[in-house]
């Protein structure tokens, strides 16, 4: 996983989507149009949606037919996947909501999954993709793992600065930033950052990089660190701002911002030995304009730069010199796009809480850089 900020959490409704095995049971589909929805009457979903939200021990099945569409998927590193699902309540940002997950094996049978009841204040849980299994971000439900079985095991948390190492995962960017160590189950904040650190990633090798802040007429800087080492720091262009942080695969890139949206990326495909600054390569920069919230900014494993904004357009580099990008031909209109390794993963969602059905709701998978891809049939 990268740095990048943590993915919005959308309160869209659909239909239910169905397993399938990953390894090429589905049916591959190019860029396409609108699929038919659900053809159950209205009022039947909305009742049966009504009763899963208002069941204080809902079925998982229930609530991922009710929720349609996942929330959010992640990957562990043996490829099993986790999907999140979120009903919310539909008619009002208070009252009864429910939640669940479940566990996708590399076959793509489901290995486990889990269902709770909410409330639509609640911030649905979040994961990511760890070793071993998947890795609950801190929040009100605390801070645990999920094995690729679907156990639960706890995650010690300290406030001890502890050295970043080769598989170590950021965990959240707040106030600590706290870094996830597999082989322990532990989360700590990393040591030797400068004081005022904002924008964290943590990459393959447990380099940490992250944006200093200047309190002073000098420009931001560009850290990163390895061990509790600073190996190098590189200026960002005066008058930008920025919007994000990633890393991986040899690459690094901030997204730069001025007041009308991101405009560019300041960034190294090297480790840091070479930076340069992009603010043309074929992507339409004017349309990125809405602020860091929508922003998609994420690196595939092999270096290459994914950039767009969540419900619009987005562009994949050519290659890991990222000198050039092109513009991703999808479906349908994602409300959230990510990535696991080299795979996208793109999320089609209402984009607030409906009972109704959306054209191509559900899941969509690419292998190959967004030229063929293919849903989980509902």
């Amino acid at each position: 996983m990268t740095g990048a900020p943590a993915r919005r959490r959308r309160r869209g409704r659909g239909r239910a989507v169905g397993l399938f095995a990953l390894a090429g049971a589905a049916v591959v589909l190019s860029a396409c149009g609108p699929e038919g929805v659900d053809d159950s009457a209205p009022g039947d979903r909305e009742a049966r949606y009504r009763r899963v939200i208002e069941d204080p021990h809902p079925s998982p099945a229930d609530v991922i037919e009710a929720a349609g569409a996942p929330s959010d998927v992640v990957r562990a590193d043996d490829g099993s996947l986790l999907l999140t699902y979120d009903a919310a309540n539909v008619e009002d940002d208070e009252g009864p909501a429910a939640t669940a997950w479940r566990i996708v094996g590399p076959d793509g049978r489901t290995v486990a999954e889990h269902a709770e009841h909410a409330d639509a204040e609640d911030v649905p849980p979040a994961f990511k993709g760890v070793s071993g299994g998947f890795v609950r971000v801190p929040g009100d439900g605390g801070t645990y793992v999920l094995d690729v079985r679907g156990e639960r095991h706890q995650v010690t948390v300290t406030d001890t600065l502890s050295r970043t190492r080769r598989g170590d995962v950021l965990l959240s960017e707040g106030e600590p930033a706290l870094v996830y160590r597999a082989a322990t189950r532990t989360a700590a904040p990393p040591a030797g950052l400068p004081d005022e650190a904002v924008h964290f990633a943590v990459d393959e090798r447990g380099t940490v990089w992250s944006l200093e802040q200047s309190l002073s007429e000098d420009p931001h800087r560009v850290v990163w660190q390895r061990d509790g080492r600073t190996l190098g720091s590189e200026a960002v262009p005066k008058s930008y701002g920025a919007a994000a942080l990633v890393a991986r695969g040899g690459t690094a890139a901030l997204a730069l911002a001025l007041d009308e949206g991101v405009r560019g990326l300041l960034m190294t495909s090297d480790g840091g030995e070479h930076w340069r600054t992009v603010l043309a390569g074929g992507i339409t920069w004017k349309d990125l304009k809405r602020g860091q919230e929508l922003l998609v900014l994420e690196v595939l494993a092999d270096g290459r730069l994914l950039v767009g904004e969540e419900g619009g357009r987005h562009w994949l580099a050519d290659d890991p010199t990222n000198s050039a990008f092109h513009e991703l031909r999808t479906p349908a209109r994602f409300t959230s796009l990510t990535v696991e390794g080299t795979t996208l993963y793109g999320l089609v969602d209402a984009t607030t809480a409906t009972y109704d059905l959306v054209p191509d709701e559900g899941l969509w998978i690419s292998d190959d850089g967004g030229r063929e891809w293919r849903r989980m049939p509902g």
